[in-house]
């Protein structure tokens, strides 16, 4: 039994040179860019574009609207796309950030602040914050986790904290804000806010560098000297042992920057590490967190290695990457502040004499 075909108006299509019903699709007739059907005739064997009407519809109705944009328009809109998401992805695989400020600097790495828990230490955030901005050549980066965020099935645990969500949010653009950010990275609970993450609409009005996971700065500073950063929310790896091992890991890896850093998992650990092909030094920097008082943690058993939750990394431009005077670990920011004070005097003093 033959199928009966149809055109777009429902009326019933044959064979234009035999009048048969036995028509079937045979593949397409292309001339320039336009493509249309055709068909053969299983009576006569012959081909047609144009078979012929053997019975109207009952009913015709106005042609109906397209809904979507033709194929066409839309493979070229996804072209587009991928294109300007890889242009993006090449950028990003590392950020040049030229340091206008001669002389030694220094960063300060916050790790998870988690500014809206009840056992996140506030002033110590505000403290740290205030030196920052006080001391000359310091600047800041933040590790990710800048609060709760509880969100979806989560949403629930607003209910265990004395902070709203909504103080939760004024909280985090207070912080935000207070600091100039080198770089911030997005964590686990900052990115559950989805595409629509308030931290990317704050973070407009601020010059530093901002990405989810994880973010790599190449600082270009006055006398040529580069000094790279690999920022993340956390580094793969993890050992009872060592708990450093993630970010201590990335740089037996192969990645040969001059400072590695991460938060993510609350406690803290230090390596450093050296290239024995390019004799570059790197300071591997696993940050704690401003969440003293954890309770999931207690749940869990965890000791406590909360030792240091923001290390400042002095770097002075004037030694080579295998010396390791180039860049100096400080565990605690007021100290920090200090030593860079006294390393800005020296290289003063050094720039007068010579």
């Amino acid at each position: 039994m033959s199928i009966i075909r149809k055109d777009d108006q429902g009326n019933v299509i044959g064979c234009p040179y035999c009048g048969s019903r036995s028509i079937k699709k045979d593949g397409w007739h292309y001339q320039k860019k336009e493509k249309k059907q055709r068909w053969r005739c299983t009576s006569c064997n012959r081909n047609t574009l144009t078979p012929k009407v053997l019975e109207k519809s009952p009913f015709a109705v106005d042609e109906k609207p397209i809904e979507f944009a033709p194929i066409q328009e839309l493979i070229t809109h996804r072209e587009k796309l991928f294109d300007k998401k890889k242009e993006y992805k090449a950028k990003s695989r590392l950020f040049n950030i030229y340091i206008n400020v001669n002389g030694p600097i220094g960063i300060a790495h916050f790790g998870d602040p988690h500014v809206d828990d009840d056992g996140t230490d506030l002033s110590m955030i505000i403290k740290y914050s205030d030196v920052i901005n006080e001391t000359e050549g310091m600047y800041a980066g933040n590790l990710g986790d800048i609060q709760n965020n509880w969100v979806g099935r989560l949403s629930y645990l607003y209910g265990q904290q004395s902070t709203s969500a909504k103080e939760s949010w004024r909280l985090t653009e207070y912080f935000v804000n207070k600091v100039n950010w080198l770089y911030l990275v997005a964590g686990n609970h900052d990115v559950w806010s989805g595409e629509g993450d308030p931290l990317d609409f704050i973070m407009r009005e601020h010059q530093g560098v901002y990405e989810k996971w994880g973010a790599r700065l190449n600082l270009i500073f006055p006398n040529g000297k580069e000094v790279r950063i690999n920022a993340r929310h956390m580094f793969k790896g993890n050992s009872i042992w060592n708990t450093a091992h993630g970010v201590a890991r990335a740089v037996q890896m192969g990645w040969r920057d001059h400072i590695l850093t991460c938060g993510h998992i609350h406690v803290s650990g230090y390596q450093v590490l050296k290239d024995p092909a390019s004799g570059l030094i790197s300071h591997a920097l696993q940050v704690g967190s401003f969440k003293i008082f954890d309770s999931y943690a207690e749940k869990l058993g965890l000791d406590d290695r909360n030792i240091f939750n923001c290390p400042v990394t002095i770097i002075d431009p004037r030694y080579n990457d295998d010396d390791n005077r180039l860049i100096t670990t400080i565990f605690n920011p007021l100290e920090g502040a200090e030593y860079l004070k006294w390393k800005r005097d020296d290289w003063k003093k050094d720039r007068k004499a010579k």
